[in-house]
């Protein structure tokens, strides 16, 4: 497969140094397979993506986890992070920094237990792979929020973050904007999308047609020229994702234009 070409217009702004640059969560295409998640995202000119387990399993070995590597680099693409990726025991976490390290990948998104956290510091220090923690809104007991996470690794390694999720951010009730401003030092990764309610009912929707105030909190990001990568999440249409995905990403690259 031929590698593709991406004008940097298109994907990404500069904020002095800063690029800003887009990405996708595979879970958005958690009913295709591989092949057809790389065919998708460079159709739609993507540059990075961030695997789930159902595209890059877990117990997958190491030279299976190159190999897949290997595929999405000889498609143009950059495999920068995988997950959600849970840790809940200590064999999970060796295995998860086993896994991103086969890979090469430069972030785990991760939901690991407080209790672990010492050990998840410990191979962060070790292999230099970041860690940013997911919030997961109503119903999550331990990492509900961005300030849940910030409060529990504000006095640890600076790798170890925030993967801000602002559709369930907005769904316990906060302003992704604010909230960004107020955990920024921490933001690692962002999950973007959009929510029709600002409440546990929320359910996401294409991006601009929900409640979310897209423009403010892409602001937010250029004005303290965050380093990361956001990456489009699309939840809705898991069988029939390309209009409502396109129409999402097509929305956000019209923010970032005007933004510039």
């Amino acid at each position: 497969m031929p590698a593709l070409m991406i004008h940097p217009g298109r994907t990404r702004f500069s904020s002095n140094a800063t690029d800003f640059q887009l990405g996708i969560a595979s879970y958005s295409l958690r009913n295709y397979t591989l092949d057809k998640t790389i065919e998708i995202t460079r159709r739609l000119g993507i540059p990075n993506l961030a695997l789930k387990s159902m595209h890059m399993p877990l117990e997958m070995t190491d030279a299976e986890i190159k190999g897949v590597k290997k595929k999405i680099n000889d498609a143009g693409l950059n495999l920068y992070g995988a997950g959600v990726i849970y840790m809940n025991t200590e064999e999970e976490v060796k295995n998860a920094f086993r896994y991103a390290q086969a890979a090469d990948l430069k972030v785990i998104i991760g939901v690991p237990k407080y209790e672990l956290i010492d050990m998840v510091e410990e191979l962060v220090k070790s292999t230099g792979i970041k860690v940013a923690i997911h919030n997961h809104g109503p119903g999550d007991d331990v990492y509900p929020s961005p300030e849940s996470v910030y409060e529990k690794v504000k006095n640890r390694d600076p790798r170890i973050g925030l993967c801000m999720d602002i559709g369930h951010t907005e769904r316990i009730g906060l302003d992704p904007a604010a909230e960004a401003k107020k955990y920024f030092p921490r933001l690692l990764d962002v999950h973007l999308k959009d929510v029709d309610k600002s409440t546990a009912e929320g359910d996401t929707v294409e991006i601009g047609r929900g409640v979310i105030n897209i423009p403010a909190f892409l602001k937010v990001l250029k004005d303290r020229n965050y380093e990361g990568i956001v990456s489009f999440e699309y939840e809705k249409d898991p069988d029939d994702i390309l209009p409502g995905l396109s129409e999402s990403i097509g929305y956000a690259r019209g923010v970032i234009a005007a933004l510039q």
